[in-house]
């Protein structure tokens, strides 16, 4: 950090850089601000959006995703039904599972491996 520190200062020179870090807040300072209106705006349009730290922990794990808006969905159901008496309560559908990894086929008219390598 030092390294680069002292290479912008070289370039730029003492004078111009606290003008030029001034910029560089001003900017993201903007930039953070859009990104708030348009996120307030995406909320308005759809108030049951989870958090973004919730859409970006399901993002690294769709199963999971999948799952919650099953439950969501079951429970919705759930909910309608127990208002009309007299039908059996639904069965929840099965839980969804990452698939598993194919397995690697050996090579057609290769050679057995070599035992001395082991």
């Amino acid at each position: 950090m030092l390294v680069i520190a002292g290479v912008i200062m070289l370039v730029m020179g003492p004078d111009k850089l606290p003008e030029v870090a001034h910029k560089l807040g001003a900017s993201w300072r903007a930039l953070k601000n859009l990104q708030e209106r348009v996120e307030g705006e995406i909320r308005d349009a759809v108030p049951d959006l989870p958090s973004t730290a919730e859409i970006a922990r399901l993002a690294r794990s769709p199963v999971n995703l999948l799952n919650q808006l099953a439950d969501r969905a079951d429970a919705k159901e759930a909910a309608e039904k127990s208002a009309t008496p007299g039908e059996p309560p639904l069965k929840a559908p099965p839980r969804l599972t990452s698939p598993p990894l194919p397995r690697r086929a050996p090579p057609t008219g290769a050679s057995p491996p070599d035992p001395s390598l082991n």
